[in-house]
C-alpha cells in the first residue's frame, strides 16, 4: 500500500463524526440527547486534553504556578481548580520561547514532528500571534462551520461569497476549507476589499449568481452600499438568500432588508478556537456547540462563575483539541451571557444571548462600563445612521475620562440630531458622551472598513504620555 501523507495519516474521519455529526445526523442526535449523556462525552473528551497539556512546557508552568499537580484533576468538575488564561499568556510564551512558543507541544526542529498548519492574527495592535493546528483540530473547526452552514440552509445549490481575509490571517482559509471539506456547495473567496476590490466585488457576484454571503458584517454592510453605487440592486440583481457571519450588536433586520430581505444568521468564534456557538433556523440564540466546547460565563472583575442570565467574560474549553495547541479555561474576552430558560430551543445546548462586546477593550466612563463595539447597536435606533462609528476615548487636565463618538449619517448634521444621539446613548449606556455628526464614507480612514476584517471602533489615548 502506499503511503498515507503525515496530514491525512493522522486523521480519523469516521471517529470524528461519531462525535461530531453534521447535517440531519446533527439534529438528530442533539435534539435528543440528555444532559448526562452530553456530560458524558464532554468528561471523555476533557480528560484526554488534559493528559496532553500536562506534555506541553506552557501547561506544565501555567498549572503549576497555580498548585495543579498531575492527578488533581479527574472529571470536568473539577474544571475550576485551573486557571483560566489569555492570549497575554500566549504572547509571553512566543516571546520567551520564539518563533513558536512552548504553547503548542511541537519541536519544529524535528524534521519528525507531527503536521500543523500555522496562521497569525493581523497583528494590528501589536506582533502577530501564532496560531496552531493539527490535523484533527483543523478537519474538526472546519466541519463544525460546515455543521453550521448546513443547518442555517447551506446546500449544493449555492454559490458562496466570502469576505474573510486571507494572507497569514485564518479565517479566509479556514472557511474555505469547510465549505469545500464538507459540503458541496460553490465557493467564491474573494476577501477583503484590499485583495478584491468593493466594485470587483459585486461585480463578481452578479456575475456568478452568488446566493449566500459569509464573512463580517460591517463590510457586508459595506458592499450592500457599493452594489447601489454600481447600479445593482440586491434581491433583484444579486439574489442573497442568506447571509452567515459575526452580527454583534448589529440591526440583523437592517442588513436583511440592504440585501433584498436575505435572511441572517449570527455566529460566534475565535481564531484560537474555531467556531464555538451559531444561530439556527428557529433563530432563537446562538446555541453552543457542547459536543465540542465547554463553555463557562465568568465575571470581568472576580473570575467567578456568573449564574445564567447575567453577563461575563465567555471562557471556553475546547474539548478536541488534545494533538497540538490545548486550549483549556481560555479567556476569550468576548462578554456575553446565557439565555436563563430552554423555552422554545429545538437543541439540547446552552444558547448564547449574542457578543455584547470585549472587557479588555472595554471603557470605564464615571463608573459606567462602555464596550464600543457594542456602540452601533445603540446607534441603531435612529434611521439617520448609516452603519459606522469611532470612538475616541481622551483624558482631560484634571483627569476626568471623556469619549467621543464620531457617527456617519444620512442627514444634515444639525446641532439637533447630535443632541439626539448624544441623548439616545446617554439613556442605553447611562453616561454623557460627546457626538460629532459625519458624512458617510468620511470615517473611512479611522475605521478601516474597506482593508480590515474587523473594522476599528476605538482610538483609546488615555494613557497616553504627554
Amino acid at each position: 500500500m502506499p503511503k498515507i501523507p503525515p496530514y491525512f495519516a493522522a486523521l480519523d474521519l469516521n471517529q470524528m463524526l461519531t462525535d461530531h455529526p453534521i447535517g440531519e445526523d446533527f439534529v438528530a442526535r442533539f435534539s435528543k440527547i440528555s444532559r448526562d449523556e452530553l456530560k458524558a462525552q464532554q468528561n471523555r473528551l476533557f480528560m484526554n486534553c488534559v493528559r496532553r497539556a500536562w506534555q506541553i512546557p506552557f501547561y506544565q508552568r501555567l498549572w503549576g504556578n497555580a498548585g495543579a499537580k498531575p492527578g488533581d484533576i479527574t472529571s470536568l468538575d473539577d474544571i475550576e481548580k485551573l486557571p483560566v488564561f489569555s492570549k497575554s499568556d500566549v504572547m509571553d510564551s512566543l516571546g520567551e520561547k520564539p518563533p513558536f512558543g512552548d504553547f503548542g507541544g511541537l519541536d519544529f526542529a524535528d524534521p519528525d514532528h507531527a503536521p500543523a498548519v500555522m496562521h497569525t492574527t493581523s497583528g494590528t495592535t501589536g506582533t502577530p500571534q501564532v496560531l496552531l493546528f493539527g490535523p484533527k483540530t483543523r478537519e474538526i473547526q472546519n466541519l463544525l462551520v460546515a455543521r453550521a452552514y448546513i443547518w442555517q440552509g447551506m446546500t449544493g445549490a449555492d454559490v458562496v461569497h466570502s469576505v474573510y481575509g486571507h494572507g497569514m490571517v485564518n479565517a479566509g482559509h479556514y472557511m474555505r476549507e469547510a465549505v469545500l471539506h464538507f459540503t458541496n456547495a460553490v465557493f467564491m473567496s474573494a476577501g477583503t476589499g484590499v485583495e478584491t476590490r468593493s466594485v470587483q466585488q459585486v461585480q463578481l457576484m452578479k456575475r456568478f449568481g452568488t446566493t449566500v454571503i459569509v464573512g463580517f458584517i460591517d463590510y457586508v454592510k459595506r458592499l450592500a452600499q457599493v452594489a447601489r453605487e454600481e447600479g445593482l440592486v440586491p434581491g433583484r440583481d444579486i439574489k442573497i438568500r442568506m447571509i452567515s457571519g459575526h452580527f454583534g450588536r448589529e440591526n440583523i433586520k437592517e442588513i436583511s432588508e440592504m440585501w433584498g430581505g436575505a435572511e441572517c444568521f449570527d455566529w460566534y468564534g475565535v481564531g484560537d478556537t474555531g467556531i464555538i456557538s451559531s444561530e439556527g433556523p428557529d433563530h432563537n440564540g446562538m446555541y453552543v456547540w457542547e459536543d465540542a466546547h465547554y463553555v463557562e460565563i465568568l465575571d470581568v472583575d472576580t473570575g467567578k462563575s456568573v449564574k445564567d442570565g447575567v453577563s461575563g467574560d465567555i471562557v471556553t474549553t475546547v474539548l478536541f483539541k488534545d494533538d497540538i495547541y490545548p486550549m483549556i479555561r481560555f479567556n476569550t474576552h468576548d462578554v456575553s451571557a446565557f439565555y436563563a430558560d430552554n423555552a422554545g430551543t429545538v437543541l439540547n445546548f446552552k444558547r448564547l444571548q449574542g457578543i455584547f462586546g470585549r472587557s479588555d477593550n472595554m471603557v470605564k466612563l464615571r463608573g459606567i462600563n462602555v464596550f464600543p463595539h457594542g456602540i452601533g447597536g445603540v446607534l441603531n435606533a435612529r434611521p439617520e445612521f448609516k452603519g459606522e462609528f469611532f470612538c475616541h476615548a481622551m483624558r482631560d487636565s484634571t483627569g476626568r475620562d471623556e469619549m467621543t463618538v464620531k457617527i456617519e449619517v444620512d442627514a444634515s448634521p444639525s446641532e439637533e440630531l447630535r443632541r439626539a444621539f448624544q441623548t439616545l446613548l446617554k439613556t442605553r449606556i447611562g453616561v454623557e458622551m460627546n457626538i460629532e455628526l459625519h458624512q458617510p464614507g468620511a470615517l473611512a480612514d479611522l475605521t478601516e472598513v474597506d482593508k480590515r476584517q474587523k473594522p476599528k471602533r476605538l482610538l483609546d489615548e488615555r494613557f497616553k504620555k504627554a
